[in-house]
């Protein structure tokens, strides 16, 4: 959800890869569904690893930033500071896996965490120089 609202609002400003914890982690529907409201398509989207990044080419020494959205991946980011020089945040965004019973309460919870990554990347970055 993150890289697809960075680029949709900075464009080529910057480059910017998604990456998780965990290997293989597709894009569930909600954030498909939530992004999609937005004008960002998802449905093709998925998150790679940091392993997956070096192996197919990312050279991680060439990022500046890691933007944290999980105590995991921030432990996970602050152990690549061991060997790489790189700037860590970590902005605590609402998880909403699980959250909500019906369909509409569970798109409320992924809109309110897209919301959040939204205005923590205009705090961070400044207004969208994109749609």
């Amino acid at each position: 959800m993150a890289e697809g609202l960075m680029k949709r609002m900075y464009g080529q400003r910057a480059y910017v890869q998604s990456a998780g914890v965990k290997n293989d982690m597709e894009i569930d529907g909600f954030s498909v569904a939530v992004c999609l409201e937005m004008g960002i398509e998802l449905s093709r989207h998925r998150s790679r690893s940091f392993e997956e990044m070096q192996e197919w080419g990312d050279d991680l020494s060439q990022f500046d930033l890691i933007v944290a959205l999980s105590p995991a991946s921030q432990r996970m980011a602050l152990e690549l500071t061991r060997f790489y020089h790189l700037e860590v945040e970590y902005w605590p965004i609402l998880d909403p896996t699980g959250l909500g019973e019906t369909r509409d309460a569970k798109l409320a919870a992924y809109r309110q965490a897209r919301d959040q990554i939204r205005d923590r990347m205009t705090a961070r970055f400044g207004p969208p120089t994109e749609g």
